[in-house]
C-alpha cells in the first residue's frame, strides 16, 4: 500500500494562558479527526506561549499546569487515535533556560521523541536553550522529521531530513502577536518565510505543513506546501482555524533536482560530466588565441 497521510495543520492565537491554549489544541485536535486528519500539527509554542512574543520571561512560570496540559492532549491523542505534533516550552533542571520544543505524541497518547529548536535567534537564546539533535519518525509509512521557526534560514537542516529519507517536514512558527504598526516597518519575516518554504520543499522533493500563531497581528496564515513546490491550501491572517491535506507519496510530482540532489549533497557541485578543454580552464579570457584578450 502506497504511503497516504491527511495532516490538520493548526492555528489559533497563542497566549500565556496555558489553559486556553489547551482548549483550542483540543477543540482542534477533534475538528482535525472529524475532518479525517490522523496527525494535528499545532505552532511554535503553541501550548506554552512564546517568551519572546507572549510574555516577557519564564520566571514564575507554572510547569505542573503545563505538565499536566500535555498529559490531558496525550489522553486525547489516544481516545481519538491520532497523533499530534506539539510546540511547547520544556522545562529543564534548575538553573537552566528551557528547550523551545515539538512533542511528538502518537496515536496511543505517548511520547514518542522531542524535537529541541536548535537554531533560536539571538532573541530567543535570552529565553530558551538550543537543541542538539534531529528527530525522525514514522506516521503510516510516511518518514517525518520536525523544525522551528527560525530554522528556515538554515537549508542545511533540510539536506539533514532529506538524506534520511524524510518526506514530510512539520515545520512549526511563530509569527504572531506583532504589533500592528511594525508589520510595514518591519517585513522580515512575512516576506521571506514562505517563499523558503517553497523552496525548501521544491529543492529536497518534500512536503511541508507550516502552522502559526494566528494572534494579531500574525505574519501570514498557515500553510501546507507539496513535494513539489506548491502551496496547496492556505488559512487567512488572524483567525483561528484547521487547514488539512494529504500526503500522497505516490503523486507524480514535478522534481527537476531528482537526477542530481544525491551527488550535490556528497559535494559534487555540478551536473554531467566535466571537460578537459584549454578553453574552459583560461577563465580571464577567451582562449589561447592571437589577439589581446586570451592571448
Amino acid at each position: 500500500m502506497v504511503p497516504k497521510l491527511k495532516v490538520a495543520t493548526c492555528q489559533f492565537p497563542v497566549s500565556a494562558d496555558i489553559a486556553r491554549n489547551t482548549g483550542y489544541v483540543r477543540r482542534q485536535m477533534r475538528t482535525a479527526r472529524q475532518r479525517g486528519a490522523r496527525v494535528a500539527h499545532f505552532p511554535e509554542c503553541a501550548l506554552s506561549g512564546y517568551a519572546v512574543a507572549d510574555f516577557e520571561s519564564h520566571d514564575g512560570f507554572d510547569w505542573p499546569a503545563l505538565e499536566d496540559a500535555v498529559g490531558r492532549i496525550g489522553e486525547l491523542a489516544a481516545e481519538l487515535r491520532m497523533w499530534v505534533v506539539l510546540g511547547s516550552a520544556h522545562r529543564l533542571s534548575e538553573g537552566n533556560k528551557p528547550h523551545n520544543s515539538l512533542y511528538l505524541i502518537d496515536d496511543a497518547g505517548e511520547l514518542v521523541d522531542r524535537y529541541d529548536k536548535r537554531f533560536c535567534a539571538s532573541v530567543d537564546l535570552a529565553h530558551y536553550s538550543p537543541g542538539d539533535h534531529r528527530s525522525v519518525f514514522t506516521i503510516d509509512g510516511v518518514r517525518c522529521g520536525a523544525l522551528i521557526c527560525y530554522e528556515y534560514r538554515f537549508p542545511e537542516l533540510y539536506r539533514e531530513y532529506r538524506r534520511e529519507g524524510v518526506e514530510l517536514v512539520f515545520h512549526s512558527y511563530h509569527a504572531g502577536n506583532v504589533p500592528a504598526g511594525e508589520l510595514a516597518d518591519r517585513p522580515y519575516p512575512a516576506a521571506t518565510m514562505p517563499p523558503s518554504m517553497i523552496a525548501a520543499a521544491a529543492a529536497n522533493h518534500v512536503w511541508i505543513s507550516c502552522p502559526n500563531s494566528s494572534a494579531p497581528e500574525s505574519c501570514w496564515g498557515a500553510f501546507f506546501v507539496r513535494a513539489d513546490g506548491i502551496i496547496t491550501g492556505r488559512l487567512p491572517r488572524n483567525r483561528a482555524g484547521v487547514l488539512v491535506s494529504e500526503v500522497d507519496t505516490s503523486t507524480a510530482l514535478y522534481d527537476s533536482t531528482a537526477r542530481w540532489r544525491g551527488r550535490a549533497m556528497d559535494g559534487v557541485l555540478h551536473s554531467g560530466d566535466l571537460v578537459d578543454d584549454p578553453r574552459s580552464r583560461a577563465r580571464t579570457g577567451f582562449g589561447p588565441r592571437t589577439g589581446r584578450l586570451g592571448s
